[in-house]
């Protein structure tokens, strides 16, 4: 089974956040791990290196739990979706 880790860069568009945090099944959907950086356009990055598999994840923007517009969704157990990415 091959598990090389691929580098894969999140962003979300949120020039009005205060925080956002990248959160997700690779980091057991902590809310405080993997805080984001903003750059000059307001868009908000964070660089992983995931595993081949799927993973689930959201941002949470300013403690909202918002989706990647960008990015394909799934139904999650609480009613509501989250993005996925197939690696």
């Amino acid at each position: 089974m091959n598990q090389r880790a691929k580098r894969i860069e999140f962003k979300v568009f949120a020039p009005q956040a205060e925080k956002v945090y990248l959160c997700g099944s690779f980091n057991n959907w902590s809310e405080s791990s993997d805080p984001m950086k903003k750059d000059s356009t307001g868009t908000w990055k964070k660089i992983k290196m995931l595993s081949e598999g799927i993973h689930e994840y959201k941002y949470l923007v300013d403690g909202d739990w918002t989706l990647d517009p960008e990015c394909r969704t799934t139904p999650n157990e609480f009613g509501t979706e989250n993005n996925v990415v197939y690696l």
